[in-house]
């Protein structure tokens, strides 16, 4: 699907609530499933990632309602699962795959995965390894791809290992695994990643220690379902965030965004560029933490971006890419070699998008470098391209709002991986 996207805009204003959170939405729905009693999930993010996760848990005889963005789950426990009647198909959702090799590790059936064809070229033996070190059987493609089978299973082993690579799907993978081990595991992390699943751990009633890098996870089984709400995705708050620190003439209020410390490394770096953003209506109530983001447009110097940052950044870089394009002076990006692997080798789609639109990018195995400011318009093109990578999408509709020049996108669709309303509440705040 292409899409004639907004160019030239004018300012953005008003008040938008963003969609629940990716991370927090998957998990909700794995933890929901192995708890005891009735699990309520109110704005739940209904992108084609989540969709897969509920489908899973569906096919795997957990019983699941839904009513508006609503989300009801009968838990059944980690040994009241059932064998799907056939291989469950996770379509783009790395997330998904990842989190359910560990979850689904030690059941008494096999289970077979597939996905399209980008996840299909997606690394898995990042999991997998560490995985048949505890004591799983699975089976992949080449080693290291779907699609693949996870062979019926009654014992995991307990281990002490470092977390191969700062990942917080492959950690999430190794506690799920470790809930369900004969014995006390130990992980270490090379750097702090995303803490969700510890988070929801303790929501439902499980323990985990964490002591600076290492968490310490005890076999357990016993979780207490749980009523919440999911606060608005700080990945997908990004975008406007960007949007309206860049197009001039902009205030807009972003409502009830997750603040979780290890997801606001984008609002990190952006004020250190010098945009004006603050936080209002701070709520706290639940472990994960929310409020507003108030942003007034302004403008923006260079940065440098590397380090133990990349971690809690990985998903904004190409937003960070797209801000440094209208930066005074040089951005550099290093350390992000894992942009490689992600849907797509998002170092070489961020800088050919870019480059189209008249951005002076350089890329390195790690990286890139940034010359700003520049103006973009239609260089070499007037279509760019998803890729079929949502955030890649998404990130050249925000670039289309500062281009002199009207574009197209092409597979437009690939943004409802993430964000699908995102075209309307543009529309909703642009004036």
């Amino acid at each position: 699907m292409d899409k004639a996207l907004i160019a030239n805009a004018q300012g953005l204003h008003g008040t938008l609530t963003i969609p629940g959170d990716k991370s927090i939405s998957h998990r909700s729905i794995m933890f929901g499933a192995l708890a005891e009693g009735t699990t309520v999930i109110d704005h739940f993010l209904f992108s084609d990632d989540c969709k897969r996760t509920l489908a899973a848990f569906q096919a795997l005889g957990v019983p699941i309602t839904i009513e508006g963005d609503q989300v009801t789950i009968t838990g059944v426990g980690l040994n009241g699962l059932k064998a799907p009647k056939e291989p469950i198909d996770l379509g783009n959702s790395g997330t998904s795959t990842r989190l359910l090799l560990g979850l689904l590790s030690k059941q008494p059936f096999p289970i077979d995965f597939f996905g399209d064809a980008s996840l299909s070229k997606r690394p898995m033996q990042r999991v997998i390894g560490p995985l048949s070190q505890m004591g799983a059987q699975i089976t992949a493609t080449a080693d290291d791809f779907l699609p693949l089978t996870i062979a019926a299973n009654t014992q995991l082993n307990a281990v002490e290992m470092t977390v191969p690579v700062a990942s917080a799907q492959v950690k999430s993978a190794l506690i799920f695994a470790a809930l369900q081990a004969e014995g006390i595991s130990k992980l270490t992390e090379i750097a702090q990643t995303r803490d969700h699943t510890e988070r929801m751990l303790r929501q439902f009633g499980g323990e985990i220690e964490k002591d600076g890098l290492t968490l310490t996870i005890k076999p357990q089984n016993h979780f207490v379902a749980q009523q919440f709400r999911v606060p608005g995705d700080m990945s997908s708050a990004a975008f406007f965030a960007l949007a309206a620190t860049l197009v001039p003439n902009s205030e807009l209020r972003l409502a009830q965004v997750g603040l979780n410390k290890t997801r606001t490394g984008f609002l990190d770096v952006l004020s250190r560029m010098g945009a004006d953003i603050h936080v209002e209506n701070v709520d706290s109530r639940i472990d994960e933490v929310s409020g507003d983001l108030v942003v007034i447009s302004s403008a923006l110097k260079a940065t440098t971006v590397h380090g133990a940052e990349i971690a809690n950044v990985i998903d904004e870089i190409p937003l960070i890419a797209l801000a440094a394009t209208q930066a005074e002076g040089t951005t550099e990006i290093s350390d992000a070699a894992e942009l490689r692997v992600k849907e797509t080798d998002r170092i070489e789609t961020v800088a050919t998008e870019l480059r189209k639109l008249g951005a002076n990018i350089e890329t390195k195995p790690d990286g890139m470098i940034i010359h700003g400011p520049t103006p973009l318009r239609a260089i070499t093109s007037d279509t760019v391209d998803s890729h079929g990578d949502h955030r890649i999408g998404l990130m050249l509709a925000v670039a289309a709002l500062l281009s002199h020049s009207q574009l197209t996108l092409h597979d437009a669709a690939a943004i409802n991986v993430s964000y699908p309303s995102f075209f309307t509440d543009l529309k909703q705040v642009l004036d």
